[in-house]
C-alpha cells in the first residue's frame, strides 16, 4: 500500500481543469480525498466520473489515475490521516538524496544513505509526537498491518510451489 501525496494531486487537476470550473472540481474532489470512509470515497469518485468524463476527460482521467493510492490515508485512524495524507516529508528526503548524490556522485556508499534515512525518519517522528494512540486506534493499526503482511505474503509467493524431489536410494 502507498499513498499519494494529495497536494500534488491536487495541483496536477488544477492545471487540468478551466479555471472557471477550478473551485466545483476541487470541492468535489477534496470530498473524495477526505471522505469518511474509503467505500464512500469511491462512490463520490463515480459521481465525479459521471459528472466531468465527456467534458473534461483529462481531469477525469488524472483524478481516477491511482485513486486508491490516493485514499490509502481513509484506511488508518481518524486522527492520523491529516499526518499521512500527504507524502512531503519523503519527497524532500529523495529531494535531498538526489541533490547530494549529483554533487557528489561516488561519495555515499549504504552506510550514508542509511544515515539520511534515519535522519528522515528522526524528523517524521516528530511530526507524530502530538497524536495520541488509544486502544480502539492501536486495533486499527494492527489490523492493518496484518493486512499488508498478508498481501506481501501473497505477493512474493513463488507462482509454482517447488517441486519435492525424492531420493531413493539403491541397494
Amino acid at each position: 500500500m502507498r499513498q499519494r501525496c494529495l497536494v500534488h494531486r491536487l495541483r496536477n487537476l488544477r492545471s487540468k481543469a478551466p479555471e472557471t470550473q477550478w473551485p466545483e472540481i476541487a470541492i468535489r474532489a477534496r470530498a473524495c480525498y477526505e471522505a469518511a470512509s474509503p467505500a464512500l470515497a469511491t462512490l463520490l469518485r463515480d459521481d465525479f466520473v459521471q459528472a466531468y468524463e465527456r467534458e473534461l476527460p483529462a481531469v477525469v482521467k488524472c483524478f481516477t489515475d491511482d485513486f486508491d493510492a490516493c485514499i490509502a490515508h481513509l484506511r488508518f485512524p481518524l486522527r492520523h490521516r491529516k499526518v499521512i495524507r500527504t507524502t512531503n516529508l519523503l519527497e524532500r528526503l529523495f529531494l535531498e538524496a538526489r541533490r547530494r548524490t549529483k554533487v557528489i556522485p561516488h561519495a555515499f556508499g549504504e552506510r550514508p544513505v542509511l544515515k539520511l534515512l534515519y535522519a528522515a525518519v528522526i524528523r517524521a517522528a516528530d511530526r507524530w509526537r502530538g497524536l495520541t494512540i488509544g486502544e480502539f486506534e492501536q486495533r486499527q493499526l494492527r489490523a492493518i498491518r496484518e493486512e499488508l503482511n498478508r498481501a506481501h505474503t501473497a505477493r512474493v509467493a513463488p507462482a509454482v510451489p517447488a517441486p519435492t524431489v525424492v531420493c531413493k536410494l539403491r541397494k
